[in-house]
C-alpha cells in the first residue's frame, strides 16, 4: 500500500523522477534565498521580482518556442532590469524602493500577459504563468541543479555579510565596503532562482517555494542555520507531497506543490514550538498561573 501510494509513481515513470529532482534542486537553491528575503523583510519583493521576469520569458518563448536558453536569458534580463531600475528610481527621486518596485513589476506583469495574449495562445499563457514541472527535460534539470549549486556556494561565501545586513544594515555599511556588493549579489540570486523556478513552477508559483517554507520554518527554528535547514526540508516534503497529489488525483502539479507548502505554513503557524499560536497561548497560561 505504501509502495503503491508513494514509491511506485517514481519507480514507474521517468517524468515523475525528473520532476522530483527538479523540485529538490529548487528547494536547495531557492528556499535559503527565501529565508534571507524573509529576514530582510523583503518577502513581497520576491513576488514582485517573479512577475518582473514575465515579459522577458514571454519574449523568449514567442521567439524561440520552448527554448530553455531563450527563456532563461529573457527572464534574467527582464528581472535584473526591473531590480536595477527600481533601485535607480528610489535613489534619484523621493519614491521609496518598494513603491518603485511595485510600479515596475505591475507594468512587467501586464506587458508579459499582453505579449503572450496577442502573439500566443491560452496554452502558452498557462505554460508561462504556471510552469510544466512534469515536462522537465535533462537540459532543464542541469540548469536547475547548476543554479542550486551556485546559490549554495554564493550564500556560503556571503553568509556573514548577509546575516549582518539582516540584523543591522547601517552597521555593515559603516564597517565594510561589502554592503552594496552583498545587496546586489543577493538580488541577482533572487532573480536567478526565480528564473530557474519559473521553468518548473511558472512565474506565479516560483516565488511560493521560496517564501512559504521559509515562513513555516520561522515557527520551528530560531537560528539562521536552523531556519535554512527546516525550510529546505519543508520545501522537499511539499514537493514530494504535491507531486503525489497531482499523480493520484489529476491535479496541476505546480499549484499542488505550493498548496501543500501553504498547508505546512498553516500547521506551523498554529502548532510550531516557536512563537506559534499554541506556543504563545501556553506561554500566557504559564505566566498567568
Amino acid at each position: 500500500m505504501i509502495w503503491d501510494a508513494i514509491f511506485q509513481p517514481f519507480a514507474d515513470f521517468g517524468f515523475m523522477r525528473r520532476a522530483l529532482l527538479g523540485c529538490i534542486a529548487i528547494s536547495v537553491g531557492a528556499t535559503p534565498v527565501g529565508v534571507f528575503l524573509m529576514l530582510r523583510r523583503m518577502s513581497l519583493t520576491g513576488d514582485a521580482m517573479a512577475c518582473a521576469i514575465l515579459p522577458g520569458a514571454a519574449v523568449g518563448y514567442l521567439v524561440a518556442g520552448l527554448s530553455l536558453g531563450a527563456m532563461t536569458v529573457g527572464g534574467l534580463i527582464a528581472g535584473m532590469a526591473v531590480a536595477l531600475l527600481s533601485g535607480f528610481v528610489s535613489r534619484v527621486t523621493a519614491l521609496r524602493e518598494d513603491a518603485s518596485l511595485a510600479a515596475f513589476y505591475l507594468i512587467s506583469l501586464a506587458l508579459g500577459v499582453l505579449i503572450i495574449s496577442t502573439r500566443g495562445s491560452n496554452v502558452d499563457l498557462m505554460h508561462v504563468l504556471f510552469g510544466t514541472v512534469l515536462a522537465l527535460d535533462d537540459a532543464a534539470l542541469i540548469l536547475l541543479c547548476s543554479i542550486a549549486s551556485l546559490s549554495v556556494l554564493t550564500l556560503a561565501t556571503l553568509f556573514r555579510p548577509l546575516v549582518l545586513e539582516c540584523a543591522d544594515p547601517q552597521f555593515l555599511r559603516s564597517v565594510s565596503g561589502l554592503s552594496a556588493v552583498t545587496h546586489f549579489t543577493f538580488l541577482a540570486l533572487v532573480v536567478l532562482n526565480l528564473v530557474g523556478g519559473f521553468h518548473a513552477l511558472g512565474t506565479l508559483m516560483a516565488v511560493g517555494i521560496m517564501i512559504l517554507p521559509a515562513a513555516a520554518a520561522r515557527f520551528w527554528a530560531v537560528s539562521i542555520g536552523g531556519l535554512v535547514l527546516v525550510a529546505i526540508v519543508i520545501a522537499m516534503l511539499a514537493s514530494l507531497s504535491g507531486l503525489l497529489l497531482s499523480y493520484h488525483y489529476s491535479l496541476p502539479s505546480g499549484p499542488a506543490i505550493i498548496l501543500v507548502a501553504g498547508i505546512a505554513y498553516g500547521v506551523s503557524l498554529v502548532l510550531g514550538p516557536s512563537d506559534s499560536l499554541v506556543a504563545q497561548a501556553l506561554l500566557r497560561r504559564h505566566f498567568e498561573a
